[in-house]
This record gives C-alpha cells, structure tokens and sequence, in this order.
C-alpha cells in the first residue's frame, strides 16, 4: 500500500508538472509570432540595473556604466561624431511627432526693445551709449511687425499631409525672436524656439511653447533645423547672427543647394546701410539676378503676401 501511495503520488507530481510545462509552453506561443521584440528595450534594460544591489569595485567603476548613461563618456572628444546625430535626431523627431510638417523662420537682432520698453531702455543707456540706444530704439517698430507676422502665421493653421504648416520658428531669444513667438501665442497656436548655449546667461523666450523648446550646443545642427522645415523666412535687423543665418540661406539657394523659398528682408534703409548689395552685384562677385532671391517687405501683411502669393494658398492676412 505504501508503494502504491509513493507511485501514485509520484505521478501526480510529475503529473503536475507536465501540465505546468504544457501551459508554459502555450504562453509562449505568442512569443513566436514574428513581429514579437526579441530583446528587451533600453528602458527595460535600464530597470533591470537599476533593480540590481551591487555594490563592488568593478560594478563602482565608470567602465561598467551603461554607455548611453554615461555622460562623461559621452562627453569625450572622440563622441563628438555621436554627438551630432544626437542633437540632429532629438529635434527631428520631436518636431516629428509634434506633427510640425514645416515652419515660418524669424531671425532677427536680440537687442532691439519692444515698443513699449523702448523708452525706458534709452532713458536707463549710460550717456556713451544713449545715441546707440536710441538707434536700436528706433527698429522696436519692427518687435511689432515680427509679432504681427507670427499672429498671421498662427492664426491660418494650415494643415497639410495631417502636418501644420507654417509653423513659428525662431531662435528662442528675446527681441525679434521673443516677439514672433508671441504673436503665435497671441491667436493660441505653438511655436518653436531653437535656443543655444552661449557662455553668457541666456534661457528662452516665454512664448515659446514649452515642449518646442529646444537646447543646441552646436550652431551648425541649430542652423540646419532651422532650414530643413522652413518654408519662409522673415529676416529682420540684426547683426553677426542674424547675417550669418541669413548668408548661409541666401548662399545655400544661389548654390541649388536648397530649393528656392519666399525670404522676406525687413527693413530696407537698415539692411542697405549696413550692406550694399548693388555694389557686391556691380563688382561681379554675384548676378544682378542674386538680388531677386529675396523680398524687400515692411508690413507684416505685405510679407504674408508674398508667402501666400509663392504657395498659391488660400489664407491671407
């Protein structure tokens, strides 16, 4: 009787366990569909370290970081090929599934006040600079006509391809760039602003929306963000950034390097003073036919007019 017991009661066992096998081995049939994951996402295999209760010297050594957490690793010389692709993914992909199909770009000066601080700002200048104040002072006209311009942009919301058009895109900043943004923000519309660390203090604007916000440590992946969605650019007053960007656009399309786009040059008296694009024509260093590569615009409407007027759109200011 005793060894009956023990056979019969070997065989539940294994009995048991042959039924446990057989449902393991149905919960895995999911596991041979095709289009089942193979190996664990970074995420996953992020808690799993994090899970862990090591603590040793080999473990406590930077060598044994994860390389995508560690950040000194990734901030070596020889990275800085890694690097680029980051900051080149990071914005594309955000801008990407923030369904942002392509973008209206304002550069422009960072110190011209607003019209309604342009008193204050030359009445605080020190008497050296009072004339240059005012002078500055002078161009905050053109803070409205950026804002009224992003107020236009973002009041049309256009969409394309289930993707917004026309966009704000600026450079974070304050000044021109704060008050194209703002005028996006003014009809309830997103804007975009493509900050950059500098060595100085600087953070962005109030009006950029906050999940558009994005941060550069190289001017050269900023400036082609700010390119490769940008159907328009509206180029206001400004100095060696402003001209930079403005250069590198004009020189990309006189190349064929980038297909032809409305740009809208604000401020013909500042622009002609500063730069003599008849004389660069006269000397035969560019084509008469250069200077048609952009518009010379003052009001807000007539710029949006010239945008509406390239695409054939149906919106207009």
């Amino acid at each position: 009787m005793e060894q009956r017991a023990l056979f019969f009661g070997a065989n539940r066992t294994w009995l048991g366990k042959a039924r446990q096998t057989s449902k393991d081995m149905s919960m895995t049939e999911n596991e041979k569909r095709l289009n089942r994951r193979r190996f664990y996402k970074a995420e996953q295999e992020v808690s799993f370290v994090e899970a862990q209760d090591h603590d040793s010297p080999q473990t406590s050594d930077p060598s044994y970081r994860l390389a995508f957490r560690d950040t000194d690793f990734l901030l070596r010389e020889e990275l800085r090929p890694v690097r680029f692709q980051l900051e080149l993914l990071k914005t594309e992909m955000l801008l990407d599934e923030a369904g942002v199909g392509s973008t209206l770009v304002c550069y422009g000066s960072a110190r011209i006040p607003s019209p309604e601080a342009a008193a204050e700002f030359v009445a605080n200048a020190p008497p050296e600079r009072k004339a240059v104040a005012e002078r500055l002072a002078a161009n905050a006209k053109y803070y409205d006509v950026a804002r009224e311009l992003g107020r236009i942009a973002g009041s049309c919301e256009i969409v394309e391809d289930g993707k917004r058009q026309f966009v704000v895109c600026s450079g974070g900043g304050p000044s021109i760039m704060e008050a194209a943004n703002r005028g996006a923000r003014d009809v309830g519309a997103e804007s975009i602003g493509l900050n950059i660390v500098l060595p100085h203090e600087q953070a962005p604007n109030a009006y950029v929306t906050p999940h558009l916000s994005f941060q550069f440590h190289y001017f050269a992946l900023r400036k082609m963000h700010f390119l490769l969605r940008a159907r328009a650019v509206a180029v206001f007053p400004g100095g060696f950034g402003t001209l930079d960007e403005f250069m590198e656009l004009l020189t990309l399309i006189q190349t064929g390097k980038m297909k032809p786009i409305p740009i809208l040059l604000y401020g013909r008296a500042f622009w002609e003073k500063v730069i003599n694009f008849e004389a660069l024509a006269d000397e035969g260093v560019i084509s008469h036919t250069d200077l048609a590569l952009f518009h010379w615009v003052e009001t807000a409407e007539e710029g949006w007019a010239k945008i509406v007027e390239f695409y054939e759109l149906d919106c207009t200011a």
